[in-house]
């Protein structure tokens, strides 16, 4: 009886179809007769003409299937064991993220069986259109790239936490779930990055939302590159990642103060924060970032312009005191901001500025003058034209433990504020110089004469200003602290300067001269003799005018310290440099000769030297060297695990082979 009162419908009763083909004839079976009180109500006339049969054959829908989300969302959320939710994702994309949309709170355990409203079911159909159908072993997404997740495929970084790295058409939605279930039972996502490029197109705010609810564990999140990621995705997150330590957003013009405020409100455990070329984040960002987060050590903004001053200020009137690592670049502020850093960064230990076309002389001066850069380590200035001699002079006296300062690109300082600035830096370890145009050879050996006993490190680069001068120092103004010497690219820089510089600083150990075409046989050997320490690293990369003399003379020195030698583009060393290198140089680990006339007999050279153990060896360039080297090379493979073999016109690619087949652990560039 009850089938008659609960009846909807023909199926109902004869789920495969009319038991009479012909409809009509149903009437012989329902007829009414006077003992029957049964009301049956007459049929509507069907619009299709011919008969409508449903084989039995018809695949049947499994029952699993038939279940709505709601229902399906309460039988996953009873899954506690990682496993067993793992295995589920795996069945087809509609379990994945219906398991991605479960929060590790929302899992029941014994005590808890209150039902819980799943995701929305839109949401859930808009990433099931972003994926293909499963196939064997996983589904593939809207890229074809398998969303299957093994935990193989994770990494281990060196705080123990796992990590992942999805580039390009990797990063998906779907492939973010998997990642958010697959990690519950390794213990939790620690790291991830996630890069966006011109083949991304299926990673939208639902993938960030799987990650939010499935890696309440997540520390490290990097976003490079996504338009498609934006404010309800980073909701999500500090909705649910409480333990976000480090957040980096690079070119995610979706993401505004909105989102960013968010995460600095929910996630107080952030230590470091880098916004790059986001064009939404302002002002308030920043304020937030400054009062919320108690423990942020360290920020990057770079390019974003809506940040001004008042962001800075904001920003440091509530955490100078504990902000140690800050890098300001291309940003719309003014010397205003300098000034506040000056006088609220009392924790600064690190400082970097670039490009601040709108800071002049004064905002640095009032910076340095401030007294609150007591702490100062290091400080980077590329391209800031406010950078003067006074300014300079003034960063000297206002920070007295600075180690280390590299100016890039600062027009205006000139010989007397770099003299100035080595009277008043008496901490000083290292100096670096690029592109800094008024400096002269003056002003490096005034330099060389103030700088105190804590120098141990100076480079200059394309400074085209210095030239030799006829001009002798007193022997008491000798460098000799000073172990690391970089002369890059300076033309003017002659070998009477080089002499000069061996005989003011001699305990050098390492010294890189590449690209001083002036620089001879005449002016090196003096410097080399010079040097009473020993020297470790020698680079003469580009200086085309040395011969076999001075790599003679090197080795015959200093082959009892001596641990890389480069040579590269020294068109007239040849072999002799190599019997000379083989014969004296016992520590060598890393040597370059590329673009020098070597043949195979040099090899041998080396090849017969037993007690040479070197790891890198370049040869390219080298046409002399033929396909007889290959069994010398072999040999002297046994340490080696860095071959380079470009442009060798004379080895073969069978030779090639050879190698690649004998020595598997070394990297063979060819």
């Amino acid at each position: 009886m009850s089938k008659v009162i609960n009846f909807r419908g023909d199926d109902d009763i004869f789920p495969w179809g009319f038991l009479y083909p012909n409809p009509k004839e149903s009437s012989l079976f329902l007829s009414r007769g006077h003992h029957v009180d049964v009301y049956v109500p007459p049929r509507k006339r069907s619009r299709v003409s011919a008969p409508f049969f449903v084989s039995r054959e018809q695949k049947q829908q499994s029952t699993i299937e038939v279940l709505p989300d709601e229902c399906l969302f309460e039988v996953f959320r009873r899954l506690t064991g990682g496993q067993e939710r793992s295995a589920c994702a795996g069945v087809s994309k509609r379990w994945l993220m219906l398991l991605s949309c479960i929060r590790r709170d929302e899992i029941c355990n014994n005590e808890t069986t209150q039902p819980v409203e799943p995701e929305s079911r839109s949401n859930i159909k808009k990433a099931y259109e972003s994926a293909k159908p499963k196939e064997k072993g996983g589904f593939v997404d809207s890229n074809g790239i398998k969303a299957e997740v093994k935990e193989e495929d994770l990494e281990t970084d060196v705080d123990g936490y796992l990590s992942k790295c999805l580039e390009g058409k990797k990063a998906t939605d779907v492939r973010l779930a998997a990642i958010a279930v697959g990690t519950g039972h390794c213990g939790g996502l620690g790291k991830l990055s996630i890069r966006g490029s011109s083949s991304t197109h299926g990673l939208t705010n639902f993938g960030l939302k799987a990650i939010a609810r499935g890696c309440p564990s997540l520390r490290e999140l990097s976003i490079w590159n996504l338009s498609s990621i934006g404010d309800e995705g980073l909701l999500e997150i500090a909705n649910g990642c409480h333990l976000l330590e480090k957040l980096d957003l690079c070119h995610c013009s979706a993401v505004t103060d909105k989102g960013l405020l968010a995460i600095a409100k929910n996630c107080p455990n952030l230590v470091s924060v880098t916004i790059e070329s986001c064009s939404n984040i302002g002002n308030e960002s920043l304020k937030t970032l400054g009062c919320s987060c108690p423990n942020l050590k360290s920020i990057t903004v770079k390019n974003c312009p809506l940040v001004g001053d008042q962001g800075i200020a904001g920003l440091f009137s509530s955490a100078g005191n504990v902000l140690t690592k800050v890098k300001l670049q291309a940003l719309n502020i003014s010397d205003v901001s300098l000034a506040v850093i000056g006088h609220y960064g009392s924790a600064m230990t690190d400082l970097a500025l670039i490009g601040l076309q709108n800071v002049n002389e004064r905002g640095f001066w009032v910076m340095a003058s401030g007294q609150g850069l007591q702490k100062l380590k290091s400080l980077a200035i590329t391209t800031c034209r406010g950078v003067s001699d006074l300014a300079f002079e003034a960063i000297g006296k206002g920070c007295p433990n600075l180690h280390q300062i590299c100016l890039r690109r600062c027009p205006l300082v000139s010989d007397s504020g770099l003299v100035s600035f080595a009277k008043s830096a008496g901490s000083l370890k290292s100096l670096q110089l690029e592109e800094c145009r008024r400096i002269t050879q003056c002003g490096v050996f005034g330099f060389f004469a103030n700088c105190g006993g804590n120098l141990k490190a100076l480079a200059l680069s394309n400074c085209l200003e210095i030239r030799n001068i006829n001009y002798v120092f007193p022997s008491t103004s000798l460098c000799h602290s000073l172990q690391s010497l970089t002369i890059r690219n300076c033309p003017g820089f002659d070998d009477a300067s080089l002499a000069m510089v061996g005989r003011l600083c001699p305990n050098l150990t390492r010294v890189d001269l590449s690209g001083l075409q002036g620089i001879t046989d005449a002016g090196l050997l003096p410097f080399v003799q010079s040097s009473d320490a020993g020297l470790v690293k020698v680079n003469l990369n580009g200086c085309v005018n040395l011969t076999n003399i001075v790599v003679a003379t090197i080795s015959k020195l200093h082959g009892s310290t001596l641990e890389v030698l480069n040579l590269e583009g020294c068109r007239f060393i040849t072999d002799a440099s190599l019997v000379a290198v083989a014969r004296d140089c016992w520590l060598l680990n890393e040597l370059d000769v590329s673009k020098c006339g070597i043949t195979d007999s040099g090899i041998a050279a080396l090849a017969g030297a037993k007690h040479l153990n070197l790891q890198i060896l370049s040869l390219a360039g080298c046409s002399l060297v033929s396909d007889r080297s290959a069994p010398l090379l072999v040999d002297m493979g046994k340490t080696m695990v860095g071959l380079n073999l470009q442009h060798c016109n004379g080895i073969s690619s069978d030779a090639v082979d050879l190698l690649v087949e004998q020595l598997g652990k070394c990297d063979i560039l060819f």
